[in-house]
């Protein structure tokens, strides 16, 4: 084993600036091991990543180094790899794992923590901006319970191409720095079936401007902790809403209700995006859910292919599919009110939470329409235009249309001579089109008159539509392709992913076969459909 150890010789990673508010400033765990426990009236537990024995850069996120102020040689230095493998501290770095609860899957589920992440600190890069590195994979914390803390290599792969795929994507995200392979085994039963293996170690390195989810709230209302709830309270909104607390000094129901429908508004964008682009999180859980409005968490995400809103890729959520697609707003409104419930305790009139639910429901509604617009190369949204939605996305469904290929054809449909032929292709049943060409047909050609009515150029509108459908967006057999040769040895199709991600609205011809549907072979190959929650 590499020991931990700190003060590494400096060169450009002495202009990183650390300034750990949230350990400076909540309270913490008294006890400072890594042993299972309940921890109580605090916000956070100091803990030390267990370091790995051979750790290997497998990739690195170059947009993110240089919104952090490093460059290629400090990424690539000797000190650096240390500190994203969990083996030494550079300088300014107080590492903890937070204390939250969380609702999963609808039921309160007590407890539960960063139980395999861990954060280094936050950094103020040279623009002002907080930046906190959390690794994750990088061993146990008070919060694992009976697990190691581990991460293997194909759920961090996942996660960090996932991470900045959607950053790029122009979705709200916590954000990816690097991938690290330990150079250990990690034992998991991937199927839960009773079989586990080894499986190689890998740790990311995430980074966000907070990471304070929901539960963070939720387990000391739980608890009657009504004091450090407040604190923690007042501590998000002066760190990360510094606009809506300016001329504050105390907690108001007036602040409190600003401050949820901030987190409201945010959650609804960020909903309103992933489904434009047909993404599902698979584990949205009250302890998944980010104060910021932040995809956070990749576990068994995917993205639709062949268009169904009951889809899920999460196997644990197979017999209920409460993640599915199609529930994905409900369920964030159903998260925000556990988080009503819970900052309700801090409130003299919590009945005016109800508000900032509906600022939920609005600000749902109006993105929604916007993004709705925008793939149909509408000008705006206007009275009738919902019979197309509602027309067009049963039709999807009957006809096994492909999401991503679907909206981004149709950008090449004329609206003067509309052919449904030209879609045939996007279809996954054996027969294409043949039960449903003549229904798709009328649909274009009402989408086509509908379109007729507006007066811009078609570029004009290729260019609105382009910008609203991607043509590349990180299907889980790409994922698992890049997983398997990784697994071999191969680390090549991480990068080559990562380059395709950057630009998943150009056309990128030379990258075409991996703008292709789900081929017949990863229909049901483990990892290109349906996940487990296994990491």
């Amino acid at each position: 084993m590499v020991a931990m150890h700190c003060n590494p010789d400096r060169h450009s990673l002495a202009n990183l600036q650390f300034d750990n508010a949230f350990v400076r400033e909540l309270p913490a765990d008294p006890e400072r091991s890594s042993d299972p426990r309940y921890v109580f009236a605090s916000c956070y537990s100091h803990i030390q990543p267990e370091p790995v024995a051979a750790p290997k850069l497998l990739a690195w996120s170059p947009e993110m180094a240089a919104e952090l102020g490093l460059d290629a040689a400090a990424m690539h230095s000797e000190e650096m790899l240390e500190a994203l493998a969990g083996n030494r501290l550079l300088p300014g770095m107080q590492p903890f794992a937070a204390c939250y609860g969380g609702h999963q899957f609808g039921s309160w589920a007590g407890q539960l923590g960063d139980g395999r992440a861990i954060s280094l600190g936050e950094i103020i890069n040279a623009q002002g901006r907080r930046w906190e590195l959390q690794l994750k994979g990088a061993g146990p914390t008070p919060y694992s319970r009976t697990a190691d803390g581990r991460a293997v290599l194909r759920s961090s792969l996942r996660e960090f191409l996932c991470s900045e795929a959607m950053h790029h994507l122009g979705i709200p995200t916590t954000r990816a720095l690097s991938l690290v392979c330990t150079g250990e085994q990690v034992v998991r039963d991937m199927f839960y079936d009773g079989h586990p293996e080894a499986e190689q170690g890998a740790i990311t390195c995430r980074v966000a401007p907070s990471f304070i989810r929901f539960g963070n709230f939720e387990i000391f209302a739980s608890r009657s902790e009504h004091e450090v709830l407040r604190e923690l309270a007042w501590f998000t909104l002066r760190r990360d809403f510094p606009d809506l607390c300016a001329g504050n000094d105390k907690l108001s129901d007036e602040l409190i209700l600003s401050w949820f429908s901030d987190i409201a508004k945010r959650t609804a964008n960020m909903v309103a995006h992933w489904m434009r682009v047909g993404f599902v999180h698979g584990v949205m859980n009250t302890d998944n859910m980010s104060i910021l409005g932040l995809t956070i968490d990749y576990g068994p995400y995917g993205w639709l292919e062949n268009f169904d809103p009951d889809w899920t890729p999460n196997t644990t959520d197979a017999g209920t599919r409460r993640y599915c697609y199609g529930q994905q707003p409900r369920i964030a409104q159903w998260n925000l009110m556990c988080l009503a419930k819970a900052l309700a305790a801090l409130m003299q009139a919590p009945e005016t939470l109800e508000q900032g639910l509906q600022a939920f429901a609005d600000s749902y509604s109006q993105a929604a329409l916007r993004m709705t617009a925008d793939k149909l190369g509408l000008a705006q949204w206007q009275a009738g235009d919902e019979q197309l939605i509602a027309t067009l996305y049963p039709l999807l469904q009957q006809a096994e249309l492909d999401m991503t290929l679907f909206f981004r054809r149709l950008t090449d449909v004329d609206p003067q001579q509309p052919d449904a032929a030209a879609l045939a292709a996007t279809s996954y049943r054996e027969d294409g089109l043949a039960q449903h060409g003549t229904a798709l047909q009328q649909w274009l050609q009402d989408y086509a008159q509908r379109r007729r009515q507006d007066a811009r150029e078609h570029h004009q509108v290729r260019t609105q539509m382009h910008a609203a459908n991607p043509k590349y967006v990180l299907r889980n057999y790409l994922a698992q392709q890049a997983i398997d040769k990784a697994t071999a040895g191969d680390y090549s199709e991480i990068d080559k992913l990562l380059q395709i991600m950057r630009k998943p609205y150009d056309e990128q011809p030379e990258h075409e076969s991996y703008a292709a549907k789900r081929p017949d072979w990863a229909s049901n190959k483990a990892g290109c459909s349906m996940l487990s929650c296994s990491s």
